[in-house]
């Protein structure tokens, strides 16, 4: 019962729209109906700002971390990637808003950073260079969701699971994104300071 519980309260924690509360709260309008529709940090910034997009993008991180601390308090850390996972399914599919949410880029990594510090500072160097080198952010995050599983077996093989969901999860979402790198029609990042 006690991971029933833990897993539930980890999803509801993921699924506050952080991105879209930020927009409403500063008078920026409904998220939804600007730039991508997306609620994540990338569309944040075309409405709010790069200084914006990385307030969302760190609450949206703390929230994932927050689910996998519980997770580690109920059960230990193979638990606590466990309700990074459900924390990231909230994000993605979020229940206050019909179960159309981000596509769990902010998220994932803090559920990396909370698990493995030195995952996180792998991944994050990886995504950092690949992005601003190529200008395109879902290339270097499609390069994260593919690393995730291997770093995370390398910690133990439950934890690797748990990585692995989350990789696939996040690449599902971020499906519309990889067909057009491959078509070579992806947009590139726009860095808006503030807006």
């Amino acid at each position: 019962m006690m991971y029933l519980i833990g897993l539930l309260i980890s999803y509801l924690l993921g699924s506050i729209p952080m991105g879209l509360l930020l927009t409403k709260l500063t008078g920026k309008g409904d998220l939804r109906k600007v730039g991508s529709g997306n609620i994540g940090a990338t569309n944040v910034m075309r409405v709010g700002g790069l200084r914006m997009a990385g307030l969302v993008w760190l609450l949206d991180m703390l929230k994932a971390v927050l689910a996998v601390w519980l997770g580690n308090y109920i059960a230990g850390g193979a638990f606590g990637a466990w309700c990074g996972f459900a924390a990231i399914v909230g994000h993605c599919y979020p229940i206050w808003l019909r179960f159309k949410g981000g596509k769990g880029i902010s998220s994932l990594f803090g559920v990396m950073l909370a698990v493995s510090p030195l995952c996180f500072v792998v991944c994050a160097i990886e995504w950092l260079l690949v992005a601003l080198y190529s200008g395109i952010s879902s290339l270097g995050a499609t390069v994260v969701f593919c690393l995730i599983p291997l770093l995370g077996f390398a910690i133990n093989v439950n934890v690797g699971w748990a990585f692995l969901a989350i990789g696939l999860l996040c690449m599902w979402r971020h499906r519309e994104n990889i067909k057009r790198l491959i078509t070579k029609t992806e947009s590139k990042i726009e860095w808006k300071w503030k807006k």
